[in-house]
Formats: C-alpha cells, sequence, structure tokens
C-alpha cells in the first residue's frame, strides 16, 4: 500500500508534525545551523536559564529577533487545517512552538513542547503574552522580570531538561491510540517522547504514513514513507479522495481499559 492508498482509506487522522513543517515560513530548526539551540550554546537548558542572568539576556535578545513572529502558515499549515475541516483529523500533535497551525486554520492542536507565545513566571505561575515582555525589552529591560512579583520570567515552551506537561501527554497518547493512520510531517523523530507517539499508534493498529526528507527511526513501522518536501507532499495527499473501508479500529481512550 502507498501513502495515497492509505490515505484515501483513513477517516479518523492523528497528525505528528516537527520543525520541517515549518521551515518553508522561514522557522529554522531549533537545533539547525541558525537555530535557538546554535546560537545560544549548549548552556541553554532550564537549570542555565534560571541560574544565568547572561543566558537569559541571550535568550530575550534571540526571542526579540525570532522569525516566528513575522512568519505566514504555509501549504503544509493550509494542507493539514483543511484536513480537519474536511471532519478527518482526530488530533494535530506538534513539536512546534509557532502557533501557525492554529494561525492556518487548524483548531485541534495539541501543543507538545508548549508555545513562544506566552511567558510564565518560574517563582508565582503568573502567565502573560510574550509579546508584552518584548515591548519591555525593546524599552530597555534586558531580563524583566515578572510583573506581578519580581520573579524569572520565561517562555511556555518546553525548554531542555524540562519534561512534557502529563496532561498534555495524556491527550497526546489518547490520539495516538485513538486514530486509524498517523501522519507524520517534518519530523525526524529522534525527540522522546514524541516519537514514541508513533510505534504506540502502530501497536494499536493504526496505519503510519511519513513525509520527511531524511529518514527516521520510524520509517520501518511505516505504511508508506514520502521522502518529498512536506510543502509538495502534504497538500498532495490531503487532495486525494476518501473511499470506503472496513470498519475503523482503535484501542480508544485508555481511561476505557
Amino acid at each position: 500500500m502507498d501513502a495515497r492508498d492509505a490515505m484515501a482509506a483513513a477517516r479518523r487522522i492523528t497528525a505528528l508534525t516537527g520543525a520541517g513543517v515549518s521551515t518553508d515560513s522561514g522557522i529554522p530548526d531549533f537545533r539547525g545551523p541558525q537555530g535557538v539551540w546554535t546560537a545560544l550554546g549548549r548552556e541553554f537548558t532550564l537549570d542555565g536559564y534560571l541560574t544565568d542572568p547572561g543566558v537569559r539576556r541571550a535568550a530575550w535578545q534571540a526571542r526579540l529577533d525570532h522569525p516566528m513572529w513575522t512568519a505566514e502558515p504555509n501549504a503544509a499549515h493550509r494542507a493539514l487545517a483543511a484536513l480537519e475541516r474536511a471532519g478527518r483529523v482526530r488530533a494535530l500533535l506538534t513539536q512546534n512552538v509557532d502557533r501557525l497551525h492554529q494561525r492556518a486554520g487548524s483548531v485541534a492542536v495539541v501543543e507538545l513542547h508548549g508555545s513562544l507565545s506566552g511567558t510564565v513566571c518560574v517563582d508565582c505561575g503568573a502567565t502573560g503574552a510574550m509579546s508584552a515582555a518584548l515591548d519591555r525589552v525593546r524599552a530597555g529591560e534586558a531580563d524583566p522580570g515578572c510583573p506581578a512579583c519580581g520573579g524569572v520570567l520565561r517562555s511556555t515552551a518546553v525548554a531542555f531538561g524540562q519534561p512534557l506537561d502529563a496532561d498534555v501527554l495524556r491527550a497526546a497518547r489518547t490520539a495516538a491510540l485513538d486514530c486509524d493512520l498517523v501522519l507524520v510531517a517534518g519530523t525526524s523523530l529522534l525527540v522522546e517522547p514524541a516519537a514514541g507517539l508513533v510505534g504506540l499508534a502502530a501497536r494499536a493498529g493504526a496505519r503510519v504514513v511519513i513525509c520527511n526528507d531524511e529518514p527516521t527511526p520510524c520509517d520501518h513501522l511505516a505504511t508508506a514513507v514520502v521522502r518529498e518536501p512536506v510543502g509538495e507532499s502534504l497538500p498532495a495527499l490531503v487532495a486525494v479522495p476518501v473511499v470506503e473501508s472496513g470498519p475503523l479500529r482503535t484501542w480508544g481512550d485508555p481511561a476505557t481499559w
């Protein structure tokens, strides 16, 4: 079975996306040659951020100039949004923190690694808009503190060394179990626990279609692998007409086991 046949038969799809979906929008991979991780160095971990004001100042400057503030959704984002509007998307699990899926019109988005669009105080838990904090940086504050208590502000994106939110991970695992196809796009599947969702879905009986430029550790689980750019492959796959297939089989919500 090729990718088109698998998509034609799929009625309840869980998508899993990574940085490769947003590169056509001008957003580099976090770890790539132009990524924030490379720019700040390996000391940019959660512990380093919390304990080293120099790391925080560099992080605020990196956020200030991040290309996501001017980026627009591309063909891959729009294709997945169209698939959801057609009633075929169970959930869209993304490792991206740029919210371009939502701007393209996707609603059933689970942000595995959070978002750069918000801030949270590590001391009192107060939340706010990243735009407000960045306005303070532009006004001259190198390391803006929490407006409520003066504590350390960080983005609501998951940092290196920080576990995923338990409720978010539970929702992602439920979506992986409750689908008939997992559509993987633009991710190397090297980061856990996101990568483990593919194996979880495959063990539950879902087909797996992987669209990525490079090989992944999960290619052996795939019904089909597509090596074309996701900006081309996703619109083409979404356009495949749906055909009648057998009964939908998933393990469903683990809470009912």
